[in-house]
């Protein structure tokens, strides 16, 4: 058997139109990803294949086919037409990882509405927000979740139609359907909406330093970048059984944890449940899991469960692991190598990106702690601060860019373009991020720009310090964030939270810098550490520094709807 084309030559002369014929799409005609999803599988012949391996967090399990795929979509959209629902509008999908929410936003798609995922933790004000924003028409949920909905219904004159999945009619009030997806008779034969590649598809908030949510349009078109890049970095081949962490109210929960799958014809799993290394360890020896695509919050959550409890199952079966959400640290990439033989590949993106720009690839050389390369067909450099220039030398920080016109790149903030704009400067997208380029054209993260330490002149990234503090023995979490300095301006103060077994003391607090100051130049160097229960993070894990910078500079936060805890 051939070795597979590496990262130089898959880059080389690289054009988009390689996904397009292998997804059968020729420039001009329909393009839906709800079709290609589900009915395009069923046409290669995968009618019988599995696309969906359920459990939830009491061990009950279901198991669908493509074809179970492609005719419960067809039955979910054929009842959103009878509703009156328009090609356009916005439906939400408002439910924990249920099957419903999967198969439910291929429906959407297919009758041409706009999907608008958003977490069933949201409280009832964050759910307002959103879908009094994108003025949405339907929302789908469960009986758990309708008490949010009926508090706030009353004040969303365009949300004509509460859909719960769940219930019996008689259980819901006059104005509420019930709609129990598997027991309604099933429709053979839907016509799909003929969406075109520029049709909306996917409405995704996502939360700023400041202001309200901000809703990321994606269009039907963005298939041609999540089919590639699930194929080429997360390494998805025929015979797979992948697992993606990510809940669909994140945007890795649609790209990856939908459409690059299904778009493959992989099968893949899903676990309706929270964290627990036991549980997480069992789903992948039960399912054989072979690609894992998982968080660094989730990942250091694992390590500080130990090496012991991997060995009490059967995780053989794993072949290649990749990680999204933050930096994944240095030390988290070698305690993989240690516990699963492999190394978890760091990939780079944005709800605004739509896929995956930089990526540690397949077969590449991995630099524990690098993002890695951009994507082939993605240009990314790193501009001047000042001027939006290239910076001409290894090593020198940057802002994060990338040179407009991927396919899944966003066409913009839903009622807020002005916004959208603000993230061009002199031809590039700015990422709103911080690295530097290493000599080898490898990518190595600082932190967001509003999360960059400037001590004394010098730009400090948090995640230097945050690896560094991992690799105490008794730091769980870290985060490190500016607190203002008369002399300096800022200096870095870092929070901590502890591994089981530690307390913390002023003796640990010097342990800890004692040994943090042999990997840290002065400058960089904690001149504080706060031990906390817990750290400030979104619903999808990732830490949330500004919570912690405001603190010590007292400014307000901003919006906090997408933190846990809230």
């Amino acid at each position: 058997m051939s070795a597979p084309p590496s990262y130089e030559q898959l880059s080389a002369n690289f054009s988009w139109s390689v996904a397009e014929r292998q997804l059968g799409y020729r420039p001009g005609a329909p393009i839906n990803i709800g079709w290609m999803c589900s009915d395009r599988i069923c046409q290669l012949g995968m009618s019988r294949k599995l696309a969906l391996l359920w459990e939830d967090y009491q061990g009950n399990q279901k198991r669908f086919t493509y074809d179970d795929l492609r005719t419960l979509s067809n039955t979910v959209a054929h009842f959103l037409t009878l509703q009156e629902i328009l090609p356009g509008e916005r439906v939400c999908l408002f439910m924990d990882r249920v099957p419903d929410l999967y198969i439910g936003f291929l429906g959407i798609l297919k009758m041409g509405a706009v999907a608008q995922p958003l977490f069933s933790a949201f409280g009832d004000e964050s759910l307002f927000v959103r879908l009094a924003d994108a003025k949405t028409s339907a929302i789908i949920t469960q009986k758990k979740h309708l008490y949010k909905v009926r508090k706030i219904r009353s004040q969303l004159p365009d949300l004509r139609h509460v859909v719960v999945v769940d219930a019996d009619q008689a259980s819901l009030q006059p104005d509420e359907i019930a709609f129990q997806m598997e027991k309604t008779p099933r429709i053979e034969f839907f016509a799909v909406y003929p969406t075109t590649a520029e049709s909306p598809s996917v409405l995704h908030y996502t939360s700023g330093t400041t202001g309200l949510p901000k809703g990321a349009q994606h269009v039907h078109y963005s298939i041609v970048s999540q089919y590639l890049t699930a194929k080429w970095v997360l390494d998805l081949r025929p015979d797979d059984i992948y697992w993606c962490n990510a809940d669909p109210g994140w945007v890795t929960g649609t790209s990856y944890g939908i459409i690059g799958p299904w778009a493959n014809g992989v099968t893949q799993a899903v676990l309706d449940s929270g964290f627990n290394a036991g549980h997480w360890y069992e789903f992948i020896e039960k399912y054989r899991v072979t690609v894992w695509y998982s968080a660094p919050t989730a990942i250091r959550l694992l390590m500080k469960e130990g090496a012991e409890i991997v060995r009490k199952h059967d995780v053989s079966s794993l072949r290649h692991l990749a990680s999204v959400g933050e930096p994944l640290n240095h030390e988290a990439v070698l305690w993989s190598e240690e516990v699963f033989g492999k190394p978890f590949h760091d990939t780079f993106w944005q709800t605004e990106t739509g896929c995956i720009v930089i990526t540690n690839f397949p077969g590449m050389p991995v630099k524990p702690g690098s993002m890695g390369k951009p994507f082939p067909g993605i240009i990314a450099t790193v501009l001047d601060p000042k001027t939006y220039e290239p910076v001409d030398h290894p090593g020198v920080a940057g802002l994060i860019a990338l040179r407009p016109g991927w396919p899944s790149q966003i066409r913009g903030y839903w009622n807020n373009q002005a916004g959208f704009q603000a993230r061009f400067k002199n031809g590039w997208y700015l990422c709103g991020d911080r690295a530097s380029i290493d000599p080898d054209g490898y990518f190595w993260f600082m932190g967001r720009d509003d999360d960059v330490i400037n001590t004394g002149g010098h730009l400090v990234g948090p995640f230097e310090v945050e690896s560094a503090l991992l690799g105490c023995p008794a730091v769980a979490e870290s985060a490190a964030v500016a607190k203002p300095d008369p002399i300096n301006m800022e200096v870095v103060k870092a929070y901590v939270t502890l591994k089981r077994g530690f307390q913390a003391s002023d003796d640990l607090e010097l342990e800890i810098m004692n040994h943090i100051r042999k990997r840290l130049s002065p400058l960089a160097m904690p001149q504080e550490i706060e031990f906390v229960d817990a750290l400030p993070k979104t619903r999808s894990g990732k830490i949330v520094r500004r919570v912690l910078r405001c603190k010590e500079f007292h400014e307000p936060v901003g919006d906090l709807s997408t933190i846990m805890d809230d």
